[in-house]
């Protein structure tokens, strides 16, 4: 694929979009403080839920979806292929936001929303796989891992193989992130979800 000008410009816009920190924003409008100060130190909804503030953490999630969804169905109105630049760099924003020094979130939230934008089908059934290993679990963290490493095949087999392909950079991406709590994971020191953790 040639890379023009509005490859280039939807990029820029995934990823301003991409790079709001909601989850930073809500809980210092609630006066809640720096959501970075607890728990894992995430900026995402399940650090939010860790302040014990259910509506919060369920906005941040619901905002950082539609960020990512934003970002595809503005691009789609263009083409498919520029949805997907736009959905890979809304991801990258939100993990490294230049607004905070490239230290962001874990992209989950928003890897869904590109998802479910890209084909409802494909995300409804990545949100079925976290939701499910999640209830099984009760380790956000892994639920994310075990739903990003399946993502590619629904995607490969409902959309096609360059759609695949934009999941799996983003699952890597994902998994990836998620290197500190696979460690916590294997020690068995990962927070389970609604608990607490202070520092």
């Amino acid at each position: 694929m040639e890379f023009t000008l509005n490859h280039g410009l939807t990029a820029l816009l995934g990823y301003l979009l991409g790079s709001v920190p909601f989850g930073l924003v809500l809980t210092r409008l609630a006066g809640l403080g720096d959501v970075r100060d607890i728990g894992s130190g995430n900026i995402g909804a399940t650090n939010v839920l860790r302040t014990g503030n259910k509506p919060l953490a369920l906005a941040t999630l619901l905002l950082d979806g539609g960020k990512g969804a934003i970002a595809v169905f503005i691009a789609m109105y263009w083409s498919f292929d520029l949805a997907l630049i736009a959905g890979l760099f809304s991801v990258l924003g939100h993990n490294f936001p230049i607004w905070l020094k490239f230290k962001g979130g874990k992209g989950v939230a928003t890897t869904l929303g590109v998802m479910l934008a890209l084909s409802w089908q494909v995300g409804l059934l990545s949100c079925l796989t976290w939701l499910a290993s999640a209830l099984v679990f009760r380790y956000s963290s892994l639920a994310a891992i075990i739903a990003f490493s399946i993502a590619p095949i629904y995607t490969y087999y409902i959309i096609d193989l360059n759609a695949a392909i934009i999941i799996a950079l983003l699952a890597l991406l994902g998994i990836g992130r998620h290197h500190q709590n696979i460690g916590r994971l294997i020690k068995g020191e990962e927070p389970k979800i609604g608990k607490k953790k202070e520092g």
